[in-house]
């Protein structure tokens, strides 16, 4: 629309075109929009979920000899699919942020059951 000579929106010709990567805006949607709220909304909720995760753990699993609580990644799923089918996702998302501990790149309902996840 900002190249469109039959536009009359003269809102569209006064914004920026583009935004290079050196940009601190670049790749972040404009400050106040609604998008820039929703990913904010969507960040907090997710937090959420991870909070709500460890909590899980805390609670499901047994204190090790290095005293960090561990479950193992079958017992964890019947417990928490239940409340989130997301339970991986979520679950990469803590180990990304440092909260939890676990082997592999991906884990897979059945085949990684046996998979123990370390709350740190």
């Amino acid at each position: 629309q900002r190249k469109n000579p039959f536009s009359s929106d003269d809102r569209l010709a006064s914004k920026h075109a583009h935004t290079h990567r050196g940009d601190p805006t670049y790749g972040r949607p404009p400050e106040g929009s609604r998008t820039e709220q929703r990913g904010k909304d969507a960040h907090s909720h997710v937090g959420k979920e991870v909070e709500e995760l460890c909590l899980i753990i805390r609670r499901t699993g047994e204190v090790g000899e290095d005293g960090h609580v561990s479950v193992t990644f079958g017992q964890l799923f019947e417990t928490y699919v239940t409340i989130s089918n997301k339970v991986v996702g979520i679950l990469l998302r803590a180990r990304k942020h440092g909260l939890v501990h676990f082997e592999g790149e991906m884990l897979w309902q059945g085949k990684d059951d046996d998979v123990v996840i370390t709350l740190l």
